[in-house]
């Protein structure tokens, strides 16, 4: 779960984190508020679910209340495009304003979960403020990476060790042990995927500021934190995606036009891949889950065919727990209910897997069986590329 920037700021300043001075606002008018609270020369800082702000014109300095107001009209409502948001972009509804701090030097830091070994690891580099995958690509030597024992925690020799190799000499590097283990602190309690500060700043009166933050939250740890579903800004997520999370379905909205519904996040991965070999399109990830009723199914297809991108579907699923002929069920509802005309491929194996086939063949849907995963891909593709005009 992904929070906005003033939320994450918010957080480390629980921990004992230095940020700097800053005030959200919803308006333009607003906007000019903060910024004479700020003293007239400010940061102006869209707040979306992405990186990359800088680049996109959504982060700018000011130097008196008008020009923010003005930069503040400019950018509400607007679409900011970034290397994370894709083509679409996001939409800028809130804005930051903080003081403008006078740097000295930047850094790098973030304790993030490290898939390997299952164990978070922290990630330090002295090239602060960039993008530091570009850092790791062209100067690996510059990026030191600590990973974390889970049961001893770490240890303030390892973030002095961090500290050090980060240059960072006497109170300085004192203060620097003390907010890497604040930053592990704040990961452990608030279950958190990723907190990462880019850049980490020493201001030039000698304090270390985190100037812009990220925070991460792992989705599995809601039942412990009640509060975390209502920091979520749902303007910034796709419609279909929070539909899908009102029926407990996975779903992600890809770039293609091919729908597809799968059992299992294994086998939805791998029909991902299957789809691209084969010459389509993948235009979501969705799974049902291992057990879903004939409703959950039928939502499902429906969140499929509201995708205006859509112009197939791929149903690839394995009846285990979940019988064919119920899946098959929920399809023919869902596609009468919506009135679709789109072609569809269905494979699927297991339980009643036969029942399930003659439902789909007598149902009047444009739809094919597929012999295997590698045939329902083909057969998909194929189906489009047949009905595409010349």
């Amino acid at each position: 779960m992904n929070i906005h920037e003033y939320q994450a700021k918010e957080i480390l300043g629980s921990f004992g984190i230095a940020v700097p001075r800053g005030r959200v606002a919803l308006t333009s008018d607003q906007v000019e508020r903060a910024a004479k609270e700020m003293g007239g020369r400010c940061i102006v800082k869209a707040q979306i679910y992405a990186g990359g702000r800088g680049k996109a014109g959504g982060v700018k300095l000011v130097h008196h209340p008008e020009q923010a107001q003005e930069l503040a009209k400019d950018l509400f409502g607007r679409k900011l495009v970034t290397p994370q948001t894709g083509p679409q972009g996001l939409k800028v509804r809130r804005i930051l304003v903080e003081e403008a701090v006078e740097i000295a030097r930047e850094f790098y830091l973030s304790i993030t979960l490290d898939r390997e070994t299952s164990r978070y690891c922290l990630i330090a580099s002295a090239e602060g403020g960039v993008e530091i995958e570009e850092v790791a690509q062209k100067s690996p030597e510059k990026i030191h990476i600590l990973t974390i024992d889970p049961f001893t925690g770490l240890r303030p020799y390892q973030a002095r060790k961090i500290a050090l190799a980060l240059g960072l000499k006497g109170s300085i590097c004192e203060d620097c042990v003390d907010l890497i283990l604040n930053l592990y602190r704040c990961c452990t309690e608030r279950d958190c995927f990723l907190v990462e500060i880019n850049p980490l700043v020493i201001t030039k009166a000698g304090w270390l500021m985190a100037m812009d933050a990220k925070v991460n939250f792992d989705d599995n740890s809601m039942f412990r934190h009640r509060e975390y579903p209502d920091m979520q800004d749902y303007s910034q997520l796709d419609p279909l995606e929070i539909t899908a999370g009102k029926f407990d379905l996975s779903y992600i909205k890809l770039q293609g036009n091919i729908g597809c519904m799968v059992n299992g996040a294994g086998l939805a991965m791998a029909t991902l891949d299957v789809l691209k070999e084969s010459g389509g399109e993948p235009a979501n990830f969705l799974d049902v889950g291992g057990g879903a009723t004939r409703e959950k199914v039928t939502e499902a297809f429906k969140i499929i065919l509201q995708d205006a991108d859509v112009k197939g579907v791929f149903v690839n699923i394995f009846g285990g727990i979940m019988r064919c002929d119920i899946i098959a069920q929920g399809i023919i509802e869902a596609a009468s209910e919506v009135h679709c005309a789109l072609p569809i491929v269905v494979r699927m194996d297991g339980s009643k897997v036969e029942e399930g086939k003659k439902l789909l063949m007598q149902s009047g849907l444009n739809v094919q069986i597929g012999n295997n995963l590698g045939d329902g891909a083909t057969r998909i593709v194929q189906m489009l590329q047949a009905g595409r005009p010349n």
